[in-house]
């Protein structure tokens, strides 16, 4: 059955393309497009431009935003004192494969931050919810968290890529 879904739409995206003559069939945000944007050279003179492809899985089966948490020690504020702590993030960006032969990746949490750094939110049950206006200003940018997880991609069915950026360094995600 999925092929015959997979056969009609490829019949949409060719209608199309002949009725657009190919001309606007490019996405604004797309992996294609933030992956070039990554490796673009003029982006990249003297190591200025952006050096992550941030993205966000669905899950296989019931198509929700995989919404990854992590556990991490934070500091209580004013004091040397730590406790666990937890965030949640839909932003994720790939470290590095843990078998050659295999799916199995390290991803970071990438935070939503506004233009203080400030994490905008720090869990939710929808994608919208981590862009909200949580701190009085909107998300402009991530910042990487330091937390982990390692995941098998086969359990996921789509990924969307947002815009290449540069997050912030994990030595800058304060919470306490």
């Amino acid at each position: 059955m999925a092929d015959c879904v997979c056969n009609i739409v490829r019949e949409i995206i060719e209608a199309q393309d002949q009725v657009n003559n190919n001309n606007d069939g490019c996405c604004t945000t797309s992996c294609e497009g933030s992956i070039q944007d990554l490796l673009r050279p003029e982006m990249n003179n003297n190591n200025n431009g952006p050096d992550t492809v941030p993205f966000i899985l669905y899950c296989e089966g019931d198509c929700n935003p995989f919404i990854a948490s992590g556990v991490y020690r934070d500091v209580v504020a004013g004091t040397n004192a730590t406790f666990f702590n937890c965030l949640q993030s839909p932003i994720l960006r790939a470290k590095e494969f843990t078998d050659e032969n295999e799916c199995c990746v390290r991803l970071e949490l990438l935070a939503p931050v506004n233009s203080t750094g400030d994490v905008t939110f720090d869990e939710g049950d929808n994608v919208c919810e981590f862009f909200s206006e949580n701190t009085g200003e909107r998300a402009r940018g991530f910042i990487a968290t330091g937390i982990c997880i390692t995941v098998d991609l086969n359990t996921f069915n789509g990924i969307q890529c947002l815009d290449a950026v540069t997050p912030l360094p994990s030595s800058q995600f304060v919470t306490g």
